[in-house]
């Protein structure tokens, strides 16, 4: 597994609070909630490509 991804999962989940943070002090909580939901869904999809290529990789190794 690469190094990167982590930094890439933790850099987006600094930011998205970052965000929330700075638009809840603005008073706009419905957009804050929209933008962690964002970062969110994100993060999933990354995890479910890695998930996908994890199944393909040992579908290879298994000959299935």
């Amino acid at each position: 597994m690469e190094v990167e991804i982590i930094f890439k999962i933790a850099a987006i989940g600094l930011l998205t609070a970052i965000v929330g943070q700075v638009l809840k002090q603005a008073g706009k909580d419905e957009i804050s909630t929209f933008a962690t939901l964002a970062g969110l869904i994100i993060v999933l999809i990354m995890v479910l490509n890695l998930i996908g290529d994890l199944f393909s990789t040992l579908r290879t190794i298994f000959n299935l």
